[in-house]
């Protein structure tokens, strides 16, 4: 396991910085969002992945280191599930392009946007779960 040797959070520009011995990766917010490998985000085979959609106002609002290994990232949405392991952030940003462009490709089949008030992402939202249980 490759440790990152530097981590930058900016809330100003929504970007984090890290850095590896090979490579360092510029990551904003809302990829780190779209991206959670929580199994809320990713499923828990790919077929159950959930597009993400209007995330591009989303703020990280804490984060925790969990062990040695990853950190515990806490957005402005409420999302706090995902663990971000070293390797899944080295991952991303070796990946970014590739990984943005089929977000924005998934985005636009399912005719859904990245603004959080585009009234097309209604059918992909969470909805709340009802009080009532049935009776």
């Amino acid at each position: 396991m490759k440790l990152p040797t530097n981590i930058e959070f900016h809330n100003k520009s929504k970007i984090m910085n890290i850095s590896y011995p090979d490579g360092d990766y510029e990551l904003t917010y809302e990829f780190l969002r779209v991206f959670s490998p929580s199994a809320d985000v990713q499923g828990h085979t790919p077929d159950q992945a959930k597009l993400q959609v209007g995330k591009r106002d989303v703020t990280i609002v804490d984060v925790a280191p969990v062990g040695e290994y990853a950190l515990k990232l806490t957005f402005s949405d409420g999302h706090d599930s995902g663990i971000y392991s070293w390797e899944w952030l080295e991952d991303l940003g070796k990946n970014k392009e590739a990984f943005w462009a089929a977000y924005l490709e998934d985005l636009k089949a399912a005719g859904a946007s990245r603004d959080p008030n585009d009234p097309a992402n209604e059918p992909f939202k969470e909805k709340p779960k009802s009080k009532c249980s049935g009776h």
